[in-house]
């Protein structure tokens, strides 16, 4: 059961009725987490996990220490205050410390949606029947796992703000594979509200992965013109290999960064039809509207037109630089231009590989944005407008930076939200893009 507003009050009150220390922020947090799996075209395991844990974190003569507990009773809660003043006894100063934040104003979130609060595990089994009932069909092999996750968290100052904020997510993702091993296909999706979660279209394309990925034929490492599906666009930028953060810019360790502290804001480093914004609001996106800081969510453009318009300030960096602290972050990269279809890119595209994801993906040089990682789950040779045939696995290296650079960018796609394959749940709001080079750097024989 999920702690309500009047729940969170009233624990966060005694958590911070029991702190002597300078300064003291807590943390409250309840979940219930469920999910469903299945393998081989089999029911595996279903599960369910209801959680809640409190974090007090104080400082004593700036010196910082924190504890955390899952026991909500009275005891539990002043031990847990009394550890961490322990701990900030024993600590270093905190030369970053910064008084807590005063009572902040956030505007109302959407992320909470009654119907997917209200998923039962028939309704979820029945999904996942039709899902194996099309592998089946296919003669494929299918394997997934369907979550759904509720969540609620307050946080409370000593300097009197109180913030209290819920959301739901569902999802599923599934890999199927062709029964001899040759074929593979993934798809995944998510969202606030199962009303929007389409797990026909995840299953079907899947599976239409796997079969058409059959008999892949092997091509030569190299620079190829290339269609990237949302979900790999997703991948990259979910990577950590194009960071927006401005201490990391400042102190010489970004793409951003120039000589002498001076960063590259202001300079058009990107496709002029660009815009990279930060808009947890969006209600595709509709994330909680605070910060881990507290600090209340806005909408910022970060690339506009193109040139980089602005970096994201912790509180610390923010009072640093006389700047503004930002947010929470909901990524959106969306184009100035009406979008066009994947299969319009196809259709027009005289020669191009098309790649659905991307995986175990590493940044290789912040200081260029440069990551490195593998393809995976299809990958497909076009040419004058037609997928002619799938190919073999690629493991590249590529700027992030350099790849929506001016004069890279062929044609954009329409955002959707999509999160990263690599296990990620948070969503963004991505495009397709078809690209005029992206660095293959060898072949892999991985499926």
């Amino acid at each position: 059961m999920l702690l309500t507003e009047a729940d969170s009050r009233a624990i966060t009150a005694r958590l911070l009725g029991y702190v002597k220390a300078d300064d003291a922020v807590v943390f409250l947090q309840s979940e219930d987490y469920s999910h469903l799996r299945f393998a081989a075209n089999t029911f595996l395991t279903s599960g369910k996990r209801e959680r809640t844990t409190a974090r007090v974190t104080v400082w004593i003569d700036k010196r910082r220490g924190s504890s955390s507990t899952t026991d909500l009773s009275d005891a539990a809660l002043k031990q847990a205050v009394e550890d961490a003043q322990t701990f900030a006894r024993l600590a270093p100063v905190d030369v970053e410390y910064l008084p807590s934040l005063p009572q902040q104003t956030y505007r109302a979130g959407q992320g909470w949606v009654d119907a997917t609060a209200r998923v039962d595990l028939p309704a979820r089994a029945r999904q996942i029947s039709e899902a194996i009932a099309q592998s089946e069909k296919a003669k494929i092999i299918g394997a997934g796992f369907h979550e759904v996750g509720l969540l609620a968290q307050a946080t409370a100052t000593a300097h009197g703000n109180f913030h209290y904020e819920r959301g739901t997510i569902v999802g599923l993702s599934m890999t199927a594979r062709t029964p001899d091993g040759s074929g593979s296909g993934y798809f995944a999706r998510n969202h606030l509200d199962v009303a929007r979660l389409d797990t026909g279209r995840i299953a079907r394309e899947a599976i239409r992965r796997a079969v058409d990925s059959r008999g892949a034929r092997m091509l030569p490492a190299g620079a190829y013109p290339v269609i990237l599906e949302a979900q790999a666009v997703a991948d990259l930028l979910d990577s950590g290999g194009m960071s927006f953060d401005a201490r990391n810019a400042d102190e010489g360790r970004s793409v951003f960064s120039l000589s002498a502290g001076a960063t590259r804001v202001g300079t058009k480093l990107f496709d002029p039809r660009i815009n990279i914004v930060s808009d947890p609001f969006r209600p595709e996106l509709s994330k909680f509207t605070a910060s881990d800081e507290g600090v209340p969510a806005q909408t910022t453009y970060l690339v506009r037109n193109g040139v980089l318009e602005t970096l994201r300030y912790t509180r610390f960096w923010a009072q640093q630089k006389n700047r503004q602290p930002s947010g929470p972050l909901g990524l959106i990269l969306e184009p100035s231009i009406p979008g066009v279809s994947v299969e319009e890119m196809i259709k027009t595209a005289k020669r191009a590989l098309l790649v659905s994801r991307f995986f175990y993906i590493r940044t290789v040089d912040p200081r260029s944005a440069s990551v490195t990682g593998l393809t995976r789950d299809g990958v497909w040779y076009v040419e004058n407008g037609e997928i002619k045939y799938p190919v073999r696995n690629f493991r590249f290296n590529q700027s992030i930076v350099l790849m929506l650079g001016p004069g890279n960018i062929d044609a954009i796609g329409i955002p959707e939200r999509v999160a990263s394959s690599e296990g990620g749940t948070d969503p963004l709001l991505v495009p397709a893009l078809r690209l005029n080079a992206f660095n293959f750097t060898s072949q892999s024989d991985a499926i």
